[in-house]
């Protein structure tokens, strides 16, 4: 098994623990809905379920199931009905790779709505979180406790991943692919027809989200399809891919990575479907085949004949990738908070000193000599080879990226810059927990959806309050500073400093990150967005 194979797996068996599951169970009954909560969509009557802190609407369709000949399209309107929806369990999550405990079907395009049961005055602020995973696995995370505790609505979506969300193909059509961006406006504007219902400000949206979460942010922030959707993006770890060399985690896909071009995602297209057989008849061949074995031929995305599983430039949904389109100030209007965490890496560890020279020459070339310069395995207690590499690519794909896009974007929106430098999250299940792994990617998100409280630590339980009302503060007024909270002030070319995120009441505004990272190098070899 390599690499990329055994994060797939591991990620798979730490989103089947984080679940809660224990082994296969007979389906249990759907709860019924609980009194008075009936809203009436523009769709129809739902009824939800009234739980700790929230009232939850779970598996709402916002969009018809795109099977059969809606596979490979736009989305289409849900079919209003009548009597009333029982909105009391999730939806099924769309098909993936590793299929665990949660359901899994292509009529995945649903999604769930939680309102505080102390809503307090005037409609309430909304926050639609886009989950992570690659583009390729997982589902909506459970974010009760930031809409309870934080007096916001939470929206928390499904959309099609994979070659099932993305796949672009000359036959699929012109501009094909992004139909999971596609997927994402089509919530947006279910949010925009129903959210009033719930209590919430259709006015007042912010979309948030981890990993190609937050790459999915930086999508939103340059697709005019999306402008007037959103008011406000938080982009979590959105800064993941391989700067120079060879990705041995995903598809180029996050904020700065060079996408796909429309001709290349055909290209791509054209050899997934000749491995299928589809040679004749593409579009209906590739229809008419089940799920299940789309998924399997795509496999990780890394082989030449997968398809694409992650965004493209299409010239339509997407007409310049985020880097470009981010440098030209091709934006939609929003307020944006950004950030990473300091020991991102989503690249193949090294285990030897040997092994730690072999990666750096794989992955940055001809810049291998300097790189050995400016991170001397001498200078890293042991073990060295491991956080020797896991630095420099934390630095060089994820640390100085970030900057990079929040030096960008503040020349064109308002922008709050962090970094996430909390050592001490509850350990993650994709890693090696007898490594030093540091402050790891999204690792915040143990804190925001309340992972693991019961064996947080005083310090944590601070960190823990302290960014959910950071993430919710902005998501109600557009500036993170609030009660309860470090003065975190806007990242300027004049201020162009960052909120370093630490447990125990220590978060603080640095002007040091670049610095400390090593940014002025990695900025002048990384290649100029296209």
């Amino acid at each position: 098994m390599g690499p990329r194979s055994r994060l797939v797996a591991v990620v798979c068996a730490a989103a089947f623990v984080l679940s809660g599951a224990t082994g296969p169970t007979a389906p249990a009954a759907a709860p019924e809905c609980t009194a008075g909560t009936e809203v009436r969509t523009a769709e129809g009557l739902v009824c939800g379920v009234v739980g700790t802190g929230v009232t939850s609407w779970l598996g709402l369709r916002y969009a018809a199931p795109p099977v059969g000949g809606l596979r490979w399209r736009r989305p289409a309107p849900v079919t209003p009905w009548s009597g009333t929806f029982a909105a009391t369990e999730p939806g099924n999550r769309c098909p993936q790779p590793g299929q665990g405990t949660p359901r899994t079907a292509e009529d995945c395009l649903n999604l769930d709505v939680r309102v505080p049961l102390e809503r307090g005055p005037g409609p309430l602020p909304v926050m639609v979180q886009i989950h992570g995973g690659g583009f390729l696995l997982f589902g909506p995370t459970d974010a009760s406790r930031m809409a309870a505790t934080g007096r916001v609505i939470s929206v928390e979506i499904n959309y099609r991943l994979g070659v099932l969300g993305f796949l672009a193909a000359e036959a699929l059509g012109p501009h094909s692919g992004n139909y999971a961006l596609q997927d994402q406006q089509a919530a947006l504007r279910w949010v925009r027809r129903n959210i009033a219902a719930f209590g919430g400000d259709p006015g007042n949206v912010t979309i948030y989200g981890a990993s190609a979460g937050g790459s999915s942010v930086c999508a939103q922030l340059v697709s005019p399809a999306a402008r007037g959707l959103f008011h406000k993006g938080i982009n979590q770890s959105g800064h993941y891919n391989s700067l120079l060399g060879k990705d041995t985690s995903w598809q180029p896909q996050d904020c700065t990575a060079q996408w796909p071009t429309e001709r290349e995602a055909q290209q791509a297209g054209a050899r997934f479907a000749a491995a299928l057989g589809c040679t004749d008849d593409v579009a209906a061949c590739l229809r008419a085949l089940p799920a299940d074995r789309l998924v399997a031929q795509a496999g990780d995305g890394l082989a030449p004949d997968s398809g694409t599983i992650a965004p493209v430039v299409d010239g339509v949904t997407i007409p310049l990738s985020p880097a470009k389109a981010i440098e030209r100030g091709r934006l939609n209007p929003a307020r944006v908070m950004t950030g990473v965490a300091r020991d991102e890496v989503q690249l193949e560890p090294a285990e030897t000193p040997e092994r730690y020279r072999e990666l750096v020459r794989e992955q940055y070339g001809a810049h291998a000599p300097e790189v050995f310069a400016r991170y001397p395995l001498e200078r890293f207690p042991e073990p060295a080879a491991f956080l020797a590499y896991r630095t420099i690519v934390a630095d060089s794909n994820s640390v100085c990226p970030s900057l990079l896009t929040a030096r960008r974007l503040a020349r064109h929106l308002p922008v709050f810059a962090y970094q996430v430098d909390n050592p001490d999250s509850p350990p993650a299940g994709w890693l090696d927990q007898t490594k030093p792994n540091g402050a790891f990617h999204v690792s915040e998100n143990n804190f925001l959806y309340a992972v693991g409280s019961d064996t947080w630590n005083a310090n944590q339980s601070a960190y823990g309050r302290q960014l959910v009302a950071q993430w919710t503060g902005f998501a109600r007024t557009g500036d993170p500073t609030v009660t309860g909270t470090p003065l975190w002030t806007p990242y300027t070319g004049d201020d162009p400093r960052v909120m370093s995120l630490l447990p125990a009441g220590d978060s603080a505004m640095t002007g040091e990150i670049g610095r400390q990272h090593q940014c002025n190098f990695w900025h002048r070899i990384t290649p100029e967005p296209r």
